[in-house]
Formats: C-alpha cells, sequence, structure tokens
C-alpha cells in the first residue's frame, strides 16, 4: 500500500516528540522536506511550515506563515486550526487582541471538534487582555458538556458570568 502526502505528514508529526529541543531544526527539516512535494502555492505547505515552528518554540516565526496559509485559501479543518494556532502565537507574542478578533467569528461557525479548542484559547487571548470572566465563561461553557453532572447548573453559571440579569 502506498503512503499518501497526508499520511506521511501525520507520520512526521507522530515523532515531534522525537526531537528535543536542540533538534527542533531537524524536525522542521523534516515538515519542510514534505511541503517541498506540494504544488506551488498550496495553503497546506505555510499551514505546515507554521505549525512546525510553533510546536518547536519560535511562535514569531509561525504567524507569518500561518497568515500566508489563510491568504493562500486555506479553510475548513486546517483554516480552524490555523486560526487557534495563529491566535495563541499571536497571545504568547503580546498581541491578544488580533487572537480574540480572529477567534470570536468562529463560536458561530459550524461545530466540530475543534469548538473547545476555540474556546479555550479564546479564553487564554481574553485574560491577556484582563477580560478573566467572559474568558472564563467559555471555559465553563466548553466544560458543561464533558461533565457526568451538574451540565445545566455549569452552563447557568457559565451565562451568568457575563450575563448576570439573564
Amino acid at each position: 500500500m502506498t503512503e499518501t502526502w497526508e499520511d506521511r505528514v501525520a507520520a512526521a508529526w507522530a515523532t515531534i516528540d522525537d526531537y528535543p529541543e536542540e533538534r527542533a531544526a531537524d524536525f522542521r527539516a523534516v515538515i519542510d522536506a514534505l511541503v517541498a512535494e506540494l504544488p506551488e502555492g498550496s495553503p497546506l505547505g505555510p499551514f505546515e511550515q507554521a505549525s512546525a515552528w510553533d510546536s518547536t518554540g519560535r511562535p514569531e516565526k509561525a504567524v507569518p506563515l500561518y497568515r500566508e496559509a489563510l491568504a493562500r485559501g486555506l479553510d475548513g479543518y486546517r483554516g480552524r486550526r490555523a486560526k487557534i494556532q495563529l491566535s495563541s502565537s499571536l497571545r504568547n507574542l503580546g498581541q491578544p487582541e488580533e487572537g480574540v478578533k480572529l477567534l470570536t467569528p468562529e463560536l458561530d461557525g459550524p461545530s466540530d471538534e475543534l469548538d473547545d479548542a476555540v474556546r479555550a484559547t479564546l479564553a487564554l487571548c481574553l485574560s491577556s487582555l484582563g477580560r478573566d470572566r467572559e474568558g472564563l465563561s467559555l471555559v465553563l461553557g466548553a466544560l458543561a458538556p464533558h461533565l457526568p453532572r451538574y451540565q445545566r447548573s455549569m452552563a447557568n453559571y457559565a451565562r451568568a458570568l457575563v450575563n448576570p440579569d439573564e
């Protein structure tokens, strides 16, 4: 059976923990080699490279690549991942307000398994802006459906943090 490009990218990412900090460049080289196989202008290339820079502790290198991937039309699941990861990197670089702008529309977008990651990252951005109650509300709202009990109560408490009159 022939491995697809996607399979090989997934296999590469499965090895990231095999690369200690001093070998981070080796991991990025693996990703760069895979990206070199893509057609010119593919949004997947800058996304994978941004993810590699980000995952090896270099958010300042990742941010322009995430932006490039999104500008090239990265959408769907990977587009949503790019927005989450870009927002996190921006927060780490002292620009949480831009992360809030990127992720807030995602709250009303199509639901998928990334919903909780959107809320958690948005909560961190909000907290970095001193908007802890809003962030806590998002986190409690995301947590509530996963609880074995008290889902309704926690969802109500989450809403009350930002809308006390309801």
